[in-house]
């Protein structure tokens, strides 16, 4: 399935590694040269900043999703396509997830893991069938992608819910990973022993 436009979680910090902030702008302009649009939080600083920025530097289009109280904190991005403003952090999910026909997780803190474990969640639940990619820079989420691997060693985890995140340190393998994404049927996933 052809991305037309793919939602991204990251930090609104750059955090210490300049690779952070350089693969937020690789992809940015990796959307722009493909012509897939960036859905994103809608903040000017950090790596949010630095891919919106760099996508519409190369020409793309950028639609960010903002609660209001954060706008109020001077950190909206001014020169965007379109910014949608919401309520609360819930309706920015919300949002975002209507806007996105996949997600991008990059490095980012407590923000960036709670957005990529919403969707993992309703995929998991059925209640959308996108791909989820983990653009795992210098190897940041490695123990993340190992705890994934504990849950599911322990139980707390189906190994066709684990795979539902799509990782990989390559921008066009990963993107080719989500192309290629056949989400799990869902169906009574509880069973009592």
């Amino acid at each position: 399935m052809a991305l037309k436009s793919i939602a991204v979680f990251c930090g609104s910090s750059s955090g210490f590694d300049v690779r952070y902030s350089q693969a937020a702008k690789s992809l940015g302009k990796f959307f722009a040269l493909h012509g897939i649009q960036l859905i994103y939080g809608g903040a000017s600083v950090g790596l949010m900043g630095d891919i919106a920025d760099a996508c519409m530097e190369h020409g793309g289009k950028v639609i960010g999703v903002l609660p209001d109280f954060l706008r109020s904190k001077e950190i909206a991005h001014k020169g965007l396509t379109e910014i949608y403003i919401t309520t609360t952090m819930h309706e920015r999910k919300e949002k975002m997830n209507q806007l996105c026909d996949g997600v991008i997780a990059l490095p980012g803190g407590f923000g960036t893991l709670d957005e990529l474990f919403e969707m993992l969640t309703w995929g998991q639940l059925g209640l959308h069938q996108k791909p989820i990619g983990l653009y795992n820079i210098g190897g940041f989420f490695d123990p993340l992608i190992q705890l994934i691997t504990d849950m599911e060693k322990a139980g707390f985890l189906k190994k066709v819910n684990a795979d539902m995140l799509l990782v990989g340190d390559d921008l066009n393998s990963l993107v080719q990973k989500m192309e290629n994404y056949i989400p799990p049927t869902t169906g009574k996933w509880i069973v009592r022993k």
